[in-house]
Order: structure tokens, then C-alpha cells, then sequence
């Protein structure tokens, strides 16, 4: 049996996952030079892009570029889009097997990390996650209830999602209106009566996940102003000696601007952001009717972990925050997928630069955990594609019984006919960006699966 990868025999790959980490690896298989590749990708949505439109935040619209790059890849010979199917219940690895050489799962980390604490699960207490989701207009999350009508909101976190959050909340509805945040969240945004949020880091400002640009966009809200506590925002010795043994310039540069903005006297704008460093949520607090009141804090200290890492370390210090509403956004989580192994601990697919099993792989979230930002996806892409490309060398490979692209898109279609093409997706994004153009908006999103295929089935171009 001759080796796939020629021109009337391609090597057939199956990417389960539209998201970032999907198309870095379509691009990476598709642009192999002397080895002709055939590219189908899955998507349980409707829709392409994965985080990109449902994570990146609404106000953060050039971001949202890199879909450009996408488009082009989705354009190359070889690359089919199968949306609106899910794999797992309607197509199982198994019927992949069957019609593939080589299967990468690039489904993301998919949940969020709990903080596992007592309190935790009372009403008014949340994922950060499935609050991006909704105002994102994810389908699984539109119709998820926050309640806006409090007005002091505790953001556990001071990652990229949490920054985003504490945002959100703090945007005027002028700003949302511009942006292409769901209808259903500009209205309830726009009817907030939140006035005071709290982003909490268990660390010092140094070890602060946001960067530079976040950061300076949080001191240039049109209506809320920045807190910091000039004590909170002092380096301790070890954080000092760390940032002048090393060279990184924006560091530095993130200790003056946040030590700026302590020195800020407010200026009486109706909201007011305040991040907190080196506190933690011990307890989250009730009232008689079952939802979060307030927040029991620890006081953190800093001290040398393994390899020199500097991690938080509780004292005896405790002081209660007032909060009606909170958000724990202490990361992401990979869930288990059928017919592969998981780590409970790492929330990852194990896998050794990205082979799960011969023909069987992981790329993105599910293979190293959630880190980086979007083009952190791209070398991990390329490293999982070589790690794919050498198999193919050795012929360690899946033996699919019906190897023709004809006989995938029939299965497709048979468990599931409503499946949505690239040229479909295409079709309801024109439809959204026309419909965003008219209200001076990049998009107006379709929030359902329903409205989706209604839009994409209606006759016309």
C-alpha cells in the first residue's frame, strides 16, 4: 500500500475544533510543501473562530482581525468546513477512524477552575467564563440571567477574562453600543446599576497576568474611575529584587503605570474600578435568601516557591468585601472527550508534542493547558503538524476503510443534514455585518442555532 500524501492519493485529516488552534494547524498541514493534504474541519456550532467570537470581548474589535487570516486558510484547496456537527454524538472518533489517516482535536479548555471554597455555589455567584459567553452571544449561554441590579461586583482574578469582565461592567452604554456585543446584553448592560468593582489578585502587581495596554486601558474608562491602594501596589523585597535581577522592560514598565494610577485622586465619574493585590477569597458570605452578600479575604505575603517562583503564601489577616455579585475567573479547563485519555488533574488530553496515539492527536488548550493568547496557538499548531508529518514518514497511521472525501461528506450528511458549509457561514456573516452596518455596529449576532440556519437557508446570494 502506497503512502498518502500525493495528488491522486492525499493524506485525509480530520481537525475537530474551528477555533484558533484548528486553523493554525489547517494552515500549518495545507502549506506542506510536496505533500498534498485534505483538511476537514468540525465544528459543533454553526459557527467558525471558536474564542475569538465568543471569548475576545466586544470593545477589543481588532482583535478580531486575525479572522481575516482564517477566511484565507478556509479558502485553500484541500480545507472543508463541516459545521453545526457535533463530534462525539453525531460523528464518534470511531466513524473518523473510518474515514481518515490522521484525527486532531483542538476542542479548547471548555470550563472553567473552581476556587473551591465555602459559598461558592450561591446564587449571585458565577463563572466569569459564562458571562463572557453571554455577552458574547454564545447560543449555550444566551439565555443565562445576571443580576446587574447590584451595585458592588467582586472579579477573582487579574488574568485577561477578569480584566475584560471588570471591563465590561465599567463600559458606558455609549461604548457597547458600538461594539458587537449581544442585543440582549446592551440592553441588560445598559440597565446596570452596578457602581463599584473589584478585581482581586492573589499575587503582587508584578505578577500580574494583564499587560501593559490592558492596563492603561483601565485608567482611561469614560466613566469609571481606577483605585489602587498605594500599599498594595509597593513591591515587596523579593518582587523588587526579581524585577532588578531580570530585563524585562515592560515590567518595569508596568510598576510605573500602575504606580501612577494610585496617585490619581478620583474625578467623580459614576463607577469606580479598584484591583487589589495579594488577597484572596476565603469564604463567599449569604443573606437569608441564599445569595452572595460580601467576601471573606486573607491577606497574602509572597514567598519563594520551586525554581525561584515567587507564589502567595495566606497570613492571619482577614477583612470581609462587600459583594452582591461575583465572578471567579481563575482559569480554564479542559474537559474529557470520548475514546481519549485525561489528565483530572491537568484538565489536558496527555500527549507527547501533540500525539495523543499514532493518528491521533491534540493541538491548543486541550494539549498544554489555557495559556497565551490567541498566536500562542500558532507554534504549538506547528509543533503538533511536524509531530503529524513524521508519522506520516513512518506510516504510523490510522487505516480508514473509506479513505474518499465523497464518502466522509456523505456520513456527515447523513447524521446530520442541517450541516453548514463554509459558504454558509460566509452567507450569515454577510448577514450580521449588514445588519450591525445599519446601526453603526461591526455585527449584529445571530444568538440561536435556529436563527442561524433559518439565515443561512433563506434564498438569495
Amino acid at each position: 500500500m502506497t503512502r498518502p500524501g500525493t495528488p491522486s492519493d492525499a493524506l485525509r485529516v480530520a481537525i475537530v475544533g474551528a477555533g484558533p488552534a484548528g486553523f493554525f494547524l489547517a494552515e500549518r498541514l495545507l502549506g506542506k510543501e510536496g505533500i498534498t493534504v485534505e483538511v476537514d474541519m468540525y465544528e459543533r456550532l454553526p459557527t467558525p473562530y471558536g474564542l475569538v467570537r465568543f471569548g475576545v470581548a466586544p470593545d477589543h474589535e481588532k482583535i478580531k482581525n486575525v479572522t481575516r487570516s482564517f477566511d484565507k486558510i478556509a479558502a485553500r484547496s484541500g480545507f472543508r468546513f463541516f459545521g453545526n456537527v457535533d463530534v462525539g454524538r453525531e460523528v464518534t472518533l470511531d466513524d473518523l477512524r473510518r474515514y481518515y489517516h490522521q484525527v486532531c482535536f483542538t476542542t479548547g479548555a471548555q470550563t472553567d477552575r473552581r476556587m473551591d471554597i465555602p459559598g461558592e455555589d450561591l446564587a449571585r455567584s458565577h463563572p466569569a467564563t459564562e458571562f463572557v459567553a453571554w455577552y458574547n452571544g454564545h447560543p449555550d449561554y444566551r439565555d443565562l440571567t445576571f443580576d446587574l441590579s447590584v451595585e458592588r461586583v467582586a472579579v477573582v482574578g487579574v488574568g485577561n477574562v477578569a480584566v475584560d469582565v471588570a471591563r465590561m461592567l465599567c463600559r458606558t452604554t455609549e461604548e457597547l453600543a458600538t461594539t458587537d456585543v449581544a442585543d440582549y446584553a446592551l440592553e441588560a448592560l445598559s440597565c446596570s446599576r452596578v457602581r463599584e468593582v473589584y478585581l482581586l489578585g492573589r499575587r503582587g502587581p508584578l505578577q500580574a497576568a494583564f499587560t501593559n495596554p490592558e492596563a492603561k486601558e483601565l485608567g482611561e474608562l469614560a466613566g469609571a474611575d481606577l483605585r489602587l491602594l498605594p500599599g498594595e501596589v509597593a513591591l515587596d523585597p523579593l518582587s523588587q529584587a526579581e524585577l532588578e535581577r531580570g530585563d524585562d522592560n515592560a515590567a518595569r514598565k508596568k510598576i510605573e503605570i500602575l504606580r501612577e494610577f494610585s496617585r490619581r485622586p478620583p474625578t467623580g465619574k459614576p463607577r469606580l474600578l479598584t484591583i487589589r493585590f495579594l488577597v484572596s477569597p476565603v469564604e463567599l458570605l449569604g443573606d437569608d435568601q441564599g445569595r452572595v452578600r460580601a467576601m471573606r479575604l486573607v491577606r497574602n505575603r509572597l514567598v519563594e516557591g520551586k525554581g525561584g517562583a515567587l507564589r502567595a503564601e495566606a497570613t492571619d489577616q482577614f477583612e470581609e468585601l462587600p459583594a452582591d455579585l461575583v465572578f471567579r475567573s481563575v482559569g480554564y479547563r479542559g474537559v474529557a472527550l470520548a475514546g481519549l485519555p485525561f489528565d483530572e488533574r491537568s484538565g489536558v488530553v496527555p500527549n507527547e508534542r501533540g500525539r495523543v496515539a499514532p493518528g491521533v492527536y491534540v493541538a491548543g488548550w486541550i494539549k498544554r493547558g489555557p495559556s497565551g493568547v490567541i498566536g500562542t496557538n500558532k507554534p504549538d499548531a506547528a509543533e503538533t503538524a511536524e509531530t503529524m508529518f513524521a508519522d506520516l514518514e513512518l506510516s504510523a497511521l490510522l487505516s480508514p476503510g473509506e479513505p474518499a472525501a465523497a464518502a466522509a461528506e456523505a456520513r456527515v450528511r447523513r447524521v446530520q443534514p442541517a450541516v453548514v458549509t463554509y459558504s454558509d457561514w460566509r452567507r450569515l456573516d454577510r448577514y450580521e455585518t449588514e445588519r450591525g452596518k445599519a446601526l453603526g455596529r461591526p455585527r449584529l449576532k445571530c444568538t440561536t442555532v435556529r436563527e442561524m440556519l433559518e439565515v443561512i437557508r433563506r434564498p438569495g446570494p
